[in-house]
């Protein structure tokens, strides 16, 4: 059942969604079916890698920071070796590029404490340092598919299953953890080093369609401190406020609390710039449209990170997520924008 939920001051309204579609765009109809997420415990993530080698975050590493990258180490599995779990499910080893989280890594609130009023790029080095050595919730590994089907321009019907992250992007364990935004270099690298791509504004869509929880969105007043850690701070528990009062399991999928970094062919055309998009108020209700009007290093408070596995399916089947993403025979699918050419290319060169 899809469970929607507003809060007005104290009080709180709660009621069952009917089944919903995105929609429609250009001359087809897009139909979205929502499947359980997979729950199974039976696969360890593997150890993953961390920054090294070129890029923004590997020079920031490379200062006086206190922190030291790692050597990469597992990639995610490839795609020819996997097929959807029973009942459809995203198998469990899509998320083995994850790196365990250490017994000793500290809580998501006890990290935001350390992390004061740091900001921009060094914020990013040490939000991004704990992610990538696993200290993020148990939760986010749990992948949870998202079918988009429908007519290509030729009337033939396809269907395409992703398994994103059902959730952004945050760092704690299940119990203790702080959604945190970042600018797009370090979300990209992060995407990569773990096996998996941003969304484009037509998954974000279908993501919000076959959420089990959509939260309203609740803006914060704008100002400079937008992009303070005590705003992201203050938002993340209003998003906890609303999910915890409704009792609903941490990796049931969420929609509507924050704007997603997406992929986007947009990226070529203004390079430096972040492309965010969603935050949605109902279906085809999103509060931004595709946006690059701020810099790549920019973040603030509404701004979330959802990953997108790169193994997507047909049919059952495992195929590179990118691979569709650039055919012009499921791009439509799965992108206003048709074709992004050499996705794997556009997210190494977001952060390299």
């Amino acid at each position: 059942m899809h469970v929607a939920a507003t809060l007005t001051g104290s009080s709180q309204a709660i009621h069952a969604a009917p089944p919903l579609r995105p929609a429609r765009r250009k001359a087809e109809l897009l139909t979205v079916a929502a499947v359980a997420p997979d729950t199974s415990q039976d696969a360890q993530p593997a150890r993953a890698s961390a920054p090294g080698g070129g890029g923004l975050l590997a020079a920031l590493f490379r200062k006086d920071s206190g922190v030291a990258p790692r050597a990469p180490e597992a990639r995610a599995p490839r795609a020819a070796a996997l097929r959807l779990a029973a009942g459809g499910t995203c198998p469990a080893h899509l998320a083995d590029a994850i790196p365990m989280r250490s017994r000793t890594a500290p809580g998501g609130n006890a990290f935001v404490a350390r992390l004061g009023e740091e900001s921009g790029a060094t914020r990013d080095l040490l939000v991004a340092a704990e992610l990538l050595s696993g200290n993020l919730p148990d939760s986010l590994r749990r992948l949870t598919p998202v079918t988009l089907s429908g007519a290509d321009a030729e009337g033939r019907f396809r269907s395409v299953t992703v398994c994103v992250m059902p959730d952004y992007l945050a760092v704690g364990s299940d119990s203790d953890f702080v959604r945190l935004p970042m600018g797009l270099p370090a979300a990209a690298q992060i995407a990569d080093s773990f096996g998996f791509v941003l969304p484009t504004t037509r998954i974000v869509d279908a993501v919000f369609a076959q959420a089990g929880l959509r939260l309203a969105p609740r803006p914060m007043p704008p100002g400079e401190q937008m992009r303070t850690t005590s705003y992201f701070r203050q938002h993340n528990a209003t998003v906890e406020l609303q999910r915890s009062s409704l009792h609903i399991a941490q990796s049931t999928l969420i929609a509507g609390q924050k704007k997603d970094l997406v992929l986007s062919n947009a990226l070529r055309r203004v390079p430096g710039r972040v492309a965010i998009y969603g935050w949605h108020r109902g279906i085809g209700q999103p509060i931004q449209p595709l946006s690059t009007v701020h810099g790549a290093m920019y973040a603030d408070y509404s701004h979330g990170v959802r990953l997108v596995s790169r193994t997507a399916f047909v049919d059952g089947r495992a195929v590179a997520l990118t691979d569709l993403l650039a055919d012009p025979a499921y791009a439509d699918l799965l992108s206003d924008e048709g074709p992004i050419l050499a996705p794997e290319r556009l997210i190494a060169s977001l952060y390299r």
